[in-house]
């Protein structure tokens, strides 16, 4: 069984997605995307279980994500967002909760990486909305660039008690080939054992039209050898990632970055980190 840790949905008649418009070559993503173009993506690579990933800044998403949770099967988590910096983020947790498919809440993400501020992870209002997603027995989706790592190593120090799932790698510089200083930030956060990472958004940091699988292989190989395969998940990033991959070959990758690894090693990766930390 293959789990896939992280995918999007959205459906623009209920939803806008503004993202979808900020930059160019954007084009295939806008429209929606359904479970069931999903399922017919997922289940023919062999995934049995997957956890969507909210999209949208803004309070009213997650509702809706939980709610084609408790429809479908297929999702067994819902990585949702609150607000961090409001007063009551217990309060808003155990109220999504209490919604049909509150149960399959997961985890909890910020798009850290548009905050202008590189030490936003640091403030003490967003201290304080991780600590309640902590007590909330929640997992925490990092989702940063690599001048946010200094941030996000003091954090995972600062607050042992929050399971961090770093997503995409921090999206480190692929298509340039950089590795540093994001490899050894990499390394260094990977020292804190409630820091996990997704082996997901590759194919989006390389040249979208003409990447290989050995151009993202160093940047696998840094993740895996630091983190290990039991704190390292797959995701496919299904759909943003169809703009340079199907999900086909976006598994077709991963498959072969992790060749290597033992049987017991690529089981982590594909399923047994995913359920471990979200407790799926």
């Amino acid at each position: 069984m293959t789990v896939d840790a992280h995918h999007h949905l959205w459906d623009l008649a209920v939803r806008d997605q503004p993202w979808l418009f900020e930059d160019d070559g954007l084009e295939p993503l806008r429209r929606t995307f359904t479970v069931e173009e999903l399922s017919q993506a997922a289940r023919p690579a062999g995934v049995e279980a997957t956890v969507l990933v909210q999209t949208v800044t803004g309070a009213g998403e997650t509702p809706e994500l939980l709610a084609l949770a408790a429809e479908h099967e297929l999702i067994a988590g819902v990585v949702g967002w609150v607000d961090l910096e409001a007063d009551d983020v217990a309060g808003a947790l155990a109220a999504l909760r209490e919604l049909p498919g509150g149960d399959r809440l997961v985890g909890i993400r910020h798009q850290v990486q548009g905050e202008p501020d590189p030490e936003w992870l640091c403030r003490a209002d967003v201290r304080r909305g991780l600590r309640a997603v902590a007590d909330a027995g929640l997992a925490y989706d990092l989702l940063t660039i690599p001048v946010q790592l200094p941030a996000a190593i003091e954090t995972a120090r600062a607050l042992p008690d929050l399971q961090f799932v770093v997503d995409h790698l921090s999206k480190p510089p692929i298509a340039s080939g950089e590795r540093e200083p994001w490899a050894t930030q990499m390394r260094a956060l990977a020292e804190h054992d409630n820091v996990a990472c997704k082996l997901s958004g590759m194919v989006t940091e390389a040249h979208w039209a003409a990447w290989d699988v050995a151009d993202l292989r160093p940047y696998a190989e840094t993740v895996l050898g630091a983190f290990g395969a039991q704190r390292v998940m797959f995701g496919s990033d299904w759909p943003v990632c169809l703009v340079a991959a199907s999900y086909a070959a976006v598994m077709g990758a991963a498959e072969e970055l992790t060749a290597a690894l033992s049987p017991a090693e690529r089981a982590d990766v594909f399923a047994g980190t995913a359920r471990r930390i979200y407790g799926l």
